[in-house]
C-alpha cells in the first residue's frame, strides 16, 4: 500500500500530476472535490466560495477537516488499489492526519515551480476569469500559504520540480507511482 499526497502552489502541476496518476490507473482522491461538495451542500457556487468554505471548515471541524473527510474516498480506494494519490494538501494537520492513518506508506510529494511559469500556466488552462489575473492568484497563494501550505511542502518526503517539458514531468510522476520511496 502506497498514499501519494500531493502539495504545491496553484499551477504547479498537481493537477497534471493527477492526470498521470488516473492514466496509469492509479485512483485519485482530490481533496478540493471534498470542499466542493460541501459548497453544494451549502448552496454555494464552488466556483465562487470555494476559499470560503474551505476556511469554514476549519473553523467549524478543526485544521485537518479537509482530510477527515477525504479518508473515506482514501479507503475506499485502496481496497481495490496497491497506490492512491491525494491531491492537493494545505495544511501541517492534513499531512499530520494522513500520517496518522497511513503511518510510512504515506509520502508527501511537493510539485513545485515559479511563480512566473505558474501563472502563465494557470492564464493558459483558463479554467476561470481570476486564472488570468496574476493579483488574484496573488491573493490565491496568500490563502493558502495562510493554511500552512509552505511548512507542508517544507515537509515533503520528494520535491518534484516542475521546470522543465511535460513529458519530463509526466516521467517523473510515473516514476514515483511504479517506485517506492526511501525514508
Amino acid at each position: 500500500m502506497k498514499v501519494l499526497g500531493t502539495v504545491g502552489l496553484p499551477g504547479s502541476g498537481k493537477g497534471e500530476a493527477a492526470t498521470v496518476a488516473r492514466e496509469a490507473g492509479v485512483p485519485v482522491v482530490t481533496m478540493g472535490d471534498v470542499i466542493r461538495e460541501a459548497c453544494r451542500d451549502r448552496g454555494l457556487d464552488p466556483d465562487e466560495h470555494h476559499g470560503t468554505v474551505a476556511t469554514a471548515l476549519r473553523e467549524e471541524e478543526g485544521e485537518a477537516a479537509i482530510a477527515e473527510r477525504s479518508l473515506p474516498r482514501i479507503e475506499a480506494a485502496l481496497s481495490d488499489a496497491e497506490t492512491v494519490v491525494v491531491d492537493g494538501l494545505r495544511s501541517p494537520a492534513e499531512v499530520d492526519r494522513f500520517e496518522a492513518a497511513f503511518g510510512d506508506a504515506f509520502v508527501l510529494v511537493s510539485v513545485e515551480a515559479p511563480f512566473e511559469t505558474r501563472a502563465s500556466r494557470l492564464a493558459d488552462r483558463g479554467r476561470d476569469a481570476s486564472d488570468a489575473d496574476r493579483e488574484a492568484l496573488r491573493e490565491r497563494e496568500e490563502r493558502e500559504l495562510g493554511f500552512g501550505m509552505g511548512e507542508v511542502m517544507d515537509r515533503a518526503d520528494v520535491t518534484v520540480e516542475n521546470t522543465g517539458s511535460l513529458a519530463a514531468f509526466h516521467d517523473r510522476i510515473r516514476d514515483l507511482l511504479a517506485v517506492e520511496v526511501e525514508r
